[in-house]
C-alpha cells in the first residue's frame, strides 16, 4: 500500500492542493456520497512529505487553540487538537480548495431534503456568517491515535449553522506506520437495522464524508438518513488524520 500511495503522489508531486482537489473525478465522487455517504478520492490530494509535515504540526502546541483528551470525556481514547487562527497553509489551502468542488453538491442535498441552503459561494463569506452567528472557533483538527485508541460514533456539528460535508485525510500509512484504526461510518435506516461501513485511508488520499445525514430515497420522495463517523481501535502503531470541518464552533 505504501508504494502505491507514493507512485500516485509522484505524478503530481508538484500540484498545489487546489489543483490537486480539483483534478478529482467529482462526478464518480459525488455518487459515491449519494450512495454510501461517504467517497475516497481517487488520488492524493497531499504528498508523502506533505503528509508527514503537517503530523508534525502536531508536536507544535502553539498552532492549536485546545487539546482534546478522548478518554476524559468518554469519546473512546487517544488525542487531537484543534488548530488556532491562522491556521497553517496547507490546511488553509486544502479547506479553501474543497469548498467550492462540495458546495454544488451540499445545496444539490438540499434542495432534495428541501432544506435551507445558506452556504454563499466562498468559504470566506461563510465563515463570516458563522462568526456573525457566535461561531468563530476554528474547527479544522489534527488526531493522534496510538496502540489501543479508537474514536466513538460521532457528529461534527459545533452550532446552528452546519455545512453538510467534510473531509478527512490520511497522514500515515495503513500496514506500515499503523494496523486498525479504519474509518467507521453508520447509516440508521428507517424501519431497518443499522447499517455500518468501514474505510481504510491511504496516505494522502481524502475520505469526503455527510456531517450528519445523506438524502434518502424512499416512496414519499427523499428523506433524511441520519449517519454518525467513527475510529475503529488501532492495533498497533500511531495513526494521524487531519480533519475538516467547513463551519466554526460556537
Amino acid at each position: 500500500m505504501k508504494t502505491t500511495a507514493m507512485t500516485t503522489a509522484a505524478t503530481h508531486p508538484t500540484a498545489a492542493p487546489r489543483e490537486r482537489v480539483d483534478a478529482e473525478e467529482w462526478p464518480a465522487l459525488a455518487a459515491g456520497l449519494d450512495a454510501h455517504g461517504s467517497a475516497l478520492t481517487s488520488r492524493p490530494v497531499l504528498s508523502p512529505a506533505e503528509c508527514r509535515a503537517v503530523a508534525a504540526f502536531y508536536d507544535e502546541p502553539g498552532r492549536f487553540r485546545s487539546t482534546v483528551d478522548m478518554a476524559r470525556h468518554r469519546f473512546g481514547s487517544g488525542q487531537y487538537r484543534y488548530f488556532a487562527y491562522p491556521v497553517p497553509e496547507p490546511v488553509r489551502a486544502l479547506r479553501a480548495a474543497f469548498y467550492p468542488r462540495l458546495l454544488p453538491i451540499a445545496r444539490d442535498w438540499a434542495a432534495r431534503l428541501r432544506q435551507p441552503a445558506p452556504w454563499p459561494d466562498s468559504l470566506d463569506e461563510w465563515l463570516a456568517m458563522c462568526h456573525d452567528g457566535g461561531q468563530t472557533r476554528p474547527t479544522p483538527i489534527l488526531l493522534r491515535y496510538g496502540a489501543g485508541d479508537w474514536n466513538a460514533l460521532h457528529r461534527d456539528l459545533y452550532g446552528d449553522l452546519v455545512f453538510p460535508l467534510q473531509v478527512v485525510i490520511g497522514l500515515d500509512v495503513p500496514g506500515d506506520d499503523y494496523s486498525g484504526g479504519e474509518f467507521l461510518m453508520t447509516e440508521q435506516r428507517p424501519r431497518a437495522q443499522t447499517r455500518g461501513s468501514s474505510t481504510t485511508l491511504p496516505q494522502g488520499h481524502a475520505l469526503v464524508f455527510t456531517t450528519r445525514d445523506r438524502p434518502v430515497r424512499s416512496a414519499r420522495g427523499w428523506s433524511a438518513g441520519p449517519m454518525r463517523h467513527g475510529v475503529s481501535t488501532v492495533r498497533d502503531g500511531r495513526r494521524h488524520t487531519l480533519g475538516l470541518v467547513f463551519h466554526d464552533a460556537a
